[in-house]
């Protein structure tokens, strides 16, 4: 598996929410107001540092969905950061519908192929997804959830709020909780594990973005679509887990603690 899907046309809206208490340089702050987290700048954009953890997993192939008005980062990766060690292409996402519309927009980018879908907002460890591209089967790599609240930026009561993994004896994903209660994390173990909107799909995905409808807040899911797989394709998730941070650029007061945690990390893709 060499793809890799990133979805990067989301609105940002917590992104573009004024802070004042948020530490930013003023090409931060401008970057912040477009709603565009992925091309924040921590000396390069955050995306240059997701994709070149892409490229050292060995992905040399990448689709960025973006939103029909995004032409900035179009014009970034043709023009002054043209890839070397793996290609760029995009996909347009005409209205943000979801992740799971996001999805469906790279279609024609898989193909027949599997490939790995993640977040452009989040900079995954490389044992994670280098993980993904060594099994054989669709996958979710589950983060561990104290792990992620001792090493990463994300403060420890938005990391309660994450889906966790409902995980069975063989490893593979029963369902994924969205924001599981006690009672329902109780039932997990001693350990549980997250979900960070990183996957390995098959070109299933694709039916399963046709056949969901909206969730309660009016959005096509892709964890709706990844249940569709399970439940009624008979698709089997192995759940690869990490003790390994993620960072999380959601919002204005991320930005200086993910550029701390970034400081001295090589671009290279």
């Amino acid at each position: 598996m060499d793809k890799a899907v990133i979805l990067a046309g989301g609105l940002g809206t917590r992104m573009r929410k004024q802070d004042q208490a948020a530490a930013l340089t003023e090409d931060q702050a401008k970057a912040a107001g477009t709603g565009v987290k992925a091309m924040i700048p921590i000396d390069r954009p955050f995306l240059d540092y997701v994709i070149t953890v892409l490229a050292d997993a060995g992905y040399n192939k990448v689709c960025l969905v973006i939103g029909p008005d995004h032409d900035n980062v179009r014009r970034y990766y043709h023009e002054q950061a043209p890839p070397k060690r793996l290609s760029i292409e995009f996909a347009v996402q005409r209205e943000p519908l979801g992740t799971a519309n996001a999805v469906a927009a790279a279609e024609s980018f898989a193909g027949d192929d599997p490939f790995l879908m993640i977040n452009s907002d989040n900079h995954y460890p490389l044992d994670a997804v280098r993980a993904l591209r060594e099994i054989d089967s669709p996958g979710l790599s589950g983060f561990e959830r104290q792990a992620l609240i001792a090493k990463s930026n994300i403060p420890a009561d938005r990391v309660l709020k994450f889906a966790a993994a409902d995980i069975d004896d063989t490893g593979h994903l029963r369902r994924v909780i969205e924001k599981p209660t006690e009672r329902q994390l109780a039932t997990l173990g001693d350990e549980v594990y997250l979900s960070m909107n990183c996957w390995r799909f098959t070109p299933n995905i694709f039916q399963a973005c046709r056949e969901i409808g909206p969730s309660p807040r009016g959005e096509l899911e892709i964890t709706d679509a990844a249940q569709y797989c399970i439940d009624q394709i008979g698709e089997r998730f192995k759940v690869i887990k990490s003790s390994s941070p993620v960072l999380d650029l959601s919002s204005r007061q991320d930005v200086a603690p993910v550029t701390k945690l970034l400081a001295g990390t090589e671009v290279s893709f």
